[in-house]
């Protein structure tokens, strides 16, 4: 029987508890990741949504971030929720200009791009890839997706309202992002696809 996977969620600012209480919900062990050498023990990353520039001082400040971008580059799945996505971009529109990214997904995304906080808001939708209905997703100062490269696969877009049709879900390979916060709804659907493309990886790889 093979081990259950121990994912790393990102730990330095944003709501990674309740990422690390999704995951374990779902059947993996999670730990806060802080430190640098916590990063060779993981099989799979998340980074939570929180302020993606803070999360790029911090990433440089404490050290992780070119050993995340290598392992990130051997095939490490990951999964980012909206700051998450952000740092899991090639390119980001709308940020600072000495921003750091992990370069993990061949997107373009723009920060802010449905408006500020007060222009928070929900909406259902419907993923590739989830079955059992429509995925009730929580958008805060959140992302979209403005160009996808070749290989990423588009899993979710905007449904009604003055954004329709932006991408707010991509995959690429084992790496996952979504522009919304599915750690604060209960429903587990995402986190449990990310669980199992974290076994399928490491089954392969083992």
């Amino acid at each position: 029987m093979m081990s259950t996977p121990l994912i790393g969620v990102l730990a330095l600012q944003g709501d990674f508890r309740e990422h690390i209480a999704a995951v374990e919900a779902c059947g993996a062990r999670a730990i806060g990741l802080r430190r640098r050498e916590e990063i060779d023990a993981i099989d799979g990353l998340v980074i939570p949504g929180g302020e993606s520039t803070t999360m790029s001082r911090l990433l440089t400040a404490f050290e992780l971030l070119d050993p995340l971008r290598s392992r990130l580059k051997e095939g490490l799945p990951a999964f980012g929720s909206c700051a998450g996505m952000i740092m899991l971009a090639s390119e980001i529109l709308d940020t600072r200009p000495d921003a750091q990214h992990l370069d993990a997904l061949d997107i373009t995304v723009r920060r802010n791009a449905f408006g500020r906080q007060v222009d928070s808001f929900e909406e259902d939708l419907h993923i590739d890839g989830i079955e059992g209905g429509p995925v009730r997703a929580v958008f805060i100062r959140a992302p979209w997706v403005e160009r996808v490269g070749p290989d990423v696969e588009v899993l979710a877009r905007v449904e009604a309202g003055p954004a329709q049709g932006r991408i707010v879900a991509v995959r690429e390979n084992a790496v996952i992002a979504t522009s919304f916060h599915p750690e604060v709804t209960g429903d587990l659907r995402i986190h449990d696809l990310f669980v199992q493309t974290v076994r399928g990886s490491t089954l392969n790889s083992g």
